[in-house]
């Protein structure tokens, strides 16, 4: 990684100038290595001696003076560092330190954009966590496409993850659903008086009845429920819907390229008694009062805007209590590193939660978990937004857009905007292909370079497969070097997505690379009569290709080579 060797010059120069007492800061400071807004101010900058200036009682521009004095030229690294303005240290990377950038990719083959940042470490990322009252709409999908490319950022980056999916088996959702399948079950209409309030009214809960009163076997998750086929038996047929829509939300959730490796019901929390320990933990440590008949948890304690109540007057358990009881199970497992992909809609959750896991005292640390929080999805097609489902009814379902646009454009789409922002899904821009769909831009780059190779080899070239410095000394156009320049940002895009929770970031690094590969190649010949730059160029798209199939690999997504 390019800019981690340009922290390690920095950061060596920084010790043998403390070292030869040029410098008297204790300790000495991190070093952060940016990007020049201006590519002409170098490929790289570092703000560090503005940083130092006060401690060190210099002018920004002398304590830059002597760190460039010791970087000299970072072994071939650079060809020149420059300070710009009050104090910034622009360094302009060596030609052919970048064309020995391409001999690196290629030693690392599918493994080149994977770093080892996380150390092994354990991590725990939960999201859909979709009740199972119906097929997963958009919002579920957007959280999906999130939540699992955030799941594969972070194992490329050397995190051991764990992917979790937790979902409620009881309370009054499920209830409702319960009495709906069952009013289907005994041929109650919607539009019957007798029809449940508040029941489900999607042509799935017409398939769950015929497959209740059919004694299907269901397989979801790590269960496996008969249908007993009574429509009295609203025991039977909650068991049955709830395990009926999980294995539906599965088959749709692999179809989009995501598993998981643990399934939490909440019903387990309460029936190992784990909800009920919270709650005496909560009151034995004296953050909990009575007031109206109901269980209050002290939330203001700890930074919430106001008291939460925890056990109503009736007797259950507000929503967020479950949610502490789960979040100890996790941490007592052993992940001090937890991050909830969730709706926006949860975020009033966010500080009551928190505070309860503060007032457990279990040594949990505040701001623990972390979440990710995104935004709605708004649906368009010819121009008008698309609300309802032939299956669900009243939304539209994620596997609506995986038949109609396919699982990569569904992804791209999903992933290519900040979670936080809003979203608007355009159906015919992402089937589409042109260079207006993002997604298709990106494929038919790797695609591109793939028919290049044919054609190659259809006229005798031979496609190289090694290659030294010497022989890429001839890369050196604009063109080429800021595609190799492209290329080589690939790890450090990677550790950032990973870092900030932003798999956008990846989205944008690939639609620029396809840009910068579509200019070269619209102005520079691949095959020329000059065998030697024909060899370089060549290896120069091999490493090309590599790169967006990598990228695209860590995104679930496909690289075809055709289309």
């Amino acid at each position: 990684m390019m800019r981690h060797q340009i922290a390690l010059l920095v950061e060596t120069a920084l010790q043998d100038a403390s070292t030869a007492h040029e410098f008297v800061s204790s300790p000495l400071p991190c070093v952060s290595i940016g990007i020049p807004a201006n590519p002409d101010h170098g490929d790289y900058s570092c703000n560090i001696a503005m940083q130092m200036a006060k401690g060190e009682r210099k002018a920004p521009r002398q304590v830059a003076e002597t760190l460039i004095r010791h970087i000299g030229n970072g072994n071939g690294l650079l060809s020149k560092t420059e300070i710009a303005g009050p104090g910034f240290i622009n360094f302009f990377v060596a030609p052919a330190a970048w064309q020995q950038t391409l001999l690196d990719m290629e030693s690392q083959g599918d493994s080149y954009g994977r770093t080892t940042t996380g150390t092994g470490q354990k991590i725990q990322v939960e999201f859909v966590s979709a009740n199972p009252t119906g097929p997963l709409h958009i919002g579920h999908g957007r959280g999906a496409a999130i939540g699992d490319t955030l799941c594969r950022l972070l194992s490329a980056t050397g995190w051991d993850v764990t992917r979790e999916f937790y979902y409620n088996d009881a309370g009054q959702q499920i209830s409702n659903l319960a009495l709906s399948v069952q009013a289907r079950c005994l041929g109650i209409e919607v539009d019957d008086p007798r029809w449940p309030t508040d029941g489900y009214q999607g042509e799935y809960i017409k398939d769950v009845a015929r497959g209740y009163l059919a004694r299907e076997k269901v397989d979801a998750d790590d269960r496996h429920v008969t249908a007993l086929g009574d429509p009295h038996d609203l025991v039977a047929i909650r068991e049955f819907a709830v395990a009926s829509l999980r294995r539906e939300q599965d088959l749709d959730l692999k179809a989009f390229g995501v598993h998981f490796d643990v399934f939490t019901l909440e019903s387990s929390l309460y029936d190992d008694g784990r909800v009920d320990a919270v709650v005496q933990l909560l009151t034995d440590n004296g953050h909990t009062f009575e007031q109206d008949g109901a269980l209050w948890l002290r939330t203001t304690d700890f930074g919430d805007d106001k008291d939460r109540v925890m056990r109503k007057s009736d007797g259950g358990y507000t929503y967020f209590v479950p949610d502490i009881a789960y979040h100890l199970a996790k941490w007592e497992r052993g992940f001090t590193r937890v991050i909830n992909e969730q709706g926006s809609d949860h975020h009033s959750t966010i500080t009551r939660v928190r505070a309860g896991l503060q007032a457990l005292n279990r040594g949990i640390p505040q701001g623990w978990p972390e979440y990710v929080l995104h935004q709605m999805v708004t649906v368009m097609r010819g121009g008008e937004e698309v609300k309802i489902s032939k299956r669900a009814g009243s939304y539209v379902t994620l596997r609506d857009l995986i038949d109609e646009v396919g699982r990569d454009a569904t992804r791209f789409f999903f992933i290519m905007r900040k979670p936080d922002s809003q979203q608007v899904f355009d159906i015919d821009l992402a089937k589409e292909q042109s260079p207006d769909n993002p997604v298709y831009y990106v494929q038919y780059a790797h695609a591109r370079i793939c028919s290049i190779f044919e054609n190659a080899v259809e006229k005798g070239y031979s496609l190289p497969e090694k290659t030294g410095p010497a022989e890429l000394a001839v890369l050196e156009t604009a063109e080429e070097l800021q595609l190799i320049k492209l290329l080589a940002a690939l790890p450090d895009t990677v550790d950032d997505s990973a870092s900030f929770f932003e798999p956008h970031r990846l989205t944008h690094y690939l639609m620029e690379l396809a840009a910068c590969f579509h200019g070269f190649y619209n102005k520079n010949r691949v095959l020329t009569e000059n065998p030697d730059l024909t060899k370089a160029r060549l290896y120069l798209l091999k490493r090309t290709a590599q790169t967006l199939k990598n990228a695209l690999s860590i995104l679930g997504i496909s690289a075809p080579e055709r289309m």
